[in-house]
């Protein structure tokens, strides 16, 4: 491998790690963000409803406080009515609840429970002394159009109390300023007790909570921020490391690629030399049979081919065929190597096997039942194992679909005595229709047509478990169909 391609994919692999990273942490931010505003958006409502709530509620505890004035001096003073009514409104028209606040409370007398111009007479209004004194009217209207006073009159004829807002002139001020009042009857007097707050001063008492919440963002933002920069230097920390180490295996793997190049170049070599002893040790065998043919045919054609000439002839012919074959055997060592065995769980190993062949047998719906001892352990060449449980079942699925069988089925189970361990493969494809049965395992016998099989693979498997395995491959057929047993002694022998 290239040390600059090596270089490149590491600063891609780097770069593209840092903008993962990056774009992670700035996606958790930010929805980390937006659900931190979204929330204190909805505390503030809450804060809101509550603090209007608890506005109307204190509107009403004030109110209910100037009545139970009212019904003292009524119990517990020597005044006549019209003095005690007097002194009440004298009282309540200096009455402040709050400094530099605009909660005061103001009197109506009605008149005329069915409203009108002179529906009622103000008695106590601290924001409007010209109005003292004087009848008002249900008829008049805020800026806004709206008949306040019908509404709280309308109100205190069916409960006895009412909240409404309204337009009104703040004092101090030219300007009409949205109000919020608790009106509630007072009976004894035929009086409407009321006390209003201007929603400015709701609204102050609100931008100071939403101020506090506007910083309490800010703080969030100036931590995520921190936050953001620790975590992107530790994702570069992290992707150097991983840089590191990535580089490292690369190292490693071009090391290894060298050495196997290397060993290709011997074998090529040696693959060369082995193709050309061949064909020189062939060349003379082959003529030698061409001249025997060629002087069996001269014979046949001049009608002196004899039993005997013929015999002789073949008995040459196959020892020119043993010569080339024991060549065979002499170079048949080449292609053999040195090979190490592992140990494994078998039930590991299916696992592996049944994940390799998932999407098939899925789409196939074909089941697999496995039923394998997960304490059993083989030591023997892993891939060459797993090599002939691949063709055994890929046989399997083959069969199954192409005999098109209904709730398709491959059972896997292993035996275990104290001298080997089987693995059997068994379908439920109605069994193999060939006599002898061992048929199978010949080279290039198929039971399938030439585009689907070329017959190699079963005889390959059982060379593979017979030769290097040293165990033992058969078949047989079962209630349901072909079962195949792969049996390995517990101490194989290389």
């Amino acid at each position: 491998m290239n040390y600059n391609i090596e270089k490149n994919l590491l600063k891609t692999i780097m770069m593209s790690f840092l903008v993962i990273m990056s774009a992670m942490i700035l996606a958790i931010s930010f929805f980390y963000l937006e659900n931190t505003q979204d929330n204190l958006k909805k505390q503030m409502e809450n804060y809101e409803n509550e603090y209007y709530k608890e506005i109307k509620e204190t509107l009403k505890m004030r109110v209910t406080m100037v009545t139970d004035i009212l019904d003292y001096n009524i119990a517990y003073s020597n005044l006549t009515e019209q003095e005690q009514k007097e002194y009440a409104i004298k009282l309540l028209s200096n009455l402040t609840f709050e400094q530099k606040k605009s909660n005061y409370i103001f009197i109506y007398e009605v008149v005329n429970f069915e409203g009108g111009d002179n529906f009622a007479k103000m008695l106590v209004n601290p924001n409007r002394p010209d109005l003292s004194g004087k009848f008002i009217s249900t008829n008049e209207e805020d800026v806004n159009g709206k008949k306040f006073r019908k509404e709280f009159l309308e109100n205190i004829i069916k409960t006895g109390e009412s909240y409404t807002s309204y337009s009104y002139k703040k004092p101090d001020s030219k300007n009409l300023i949205y109000k919020l009042s608790y009106f509630k009857f007072y009976p004894k007097y035929n009086w409407i007790v009321a006390v209003g707050i201007y929603t400015d001063d709701i609204e102050n008492e609100l931008n100071i909570k939403k101020e506090e919440q506007e910083q309490e963002i800010k703080k969030q933002i100036s931590q995520n921020i921190i936050l953001f920069l620790l975590f992107f230097i530790i994702a570069i920390l992290i992707s150097m490391a991983i840089s590191n180490e990535i580089y490292k295996i690369l190292k490693d793997y071009r090391q290894k690629v060298d050495e196997n190049e290397k060993e290709l170049k011997i074998l090529n070599k040696s693959l060369e030399e082995m193709m050309s002893n061949i064909a020189h040790q062939w060349r003379q065998p082959l003529a030698e049979i061409s001249s025997i043919l060629m002087l069996i045919k001269l014979k046949y054609d001049t009608n002196r081919l004899d039993k005997e000439s013929m015999k002789q002839k073949l008995k040459e012919a196959n020892m020119v065929l043993e010569y080339m074959s024991n060549t065979i055997d002499d170079f048949r060592g080449f292609f053999s190597t040195n090979k190490e065995k592992e140990k494994f769980y078998l039930s590991e190993l299916i696992d592996s096997v049944i994940t390799i062949n998932s999407t098939v047998l899925r789409i196939n719906n074909i089941q697999i039942d496995v039923n394998i001892d997960k304490n059993i352990e083989l030591e023997t060449y892993l891939n060459e194992y797993q090599q002939v449980i691949l063709n055994i079942l890929k046989n399997a699925k083959d069969v199954l679909i192409e005999k098109d069988i209904k709730k398709p089925l491959i059972k896997i189970y292993s035996l275990e005595d104290k001298n080997s361990i089987s693995l059997i493969i068994e379908d439920n494809g109605g069994g193999i229709n060939i006599e002898p049965l061992n048929k199978i395992f010949e080279a290039y016998y198929s039971s399938k047509s030439q585009s689907k099989g070329t017959g190699i693979g079963l005889y390959m498997s059982k060379m593979i478990v017979e030769k290097s395995l040293k165990g033992i491959l058969s078949v047989e057929n079962s209630n349901f169909g072909a079962k195949f047993s792969i049996i390995l002694e517990k101490e194989t022998k290389s």
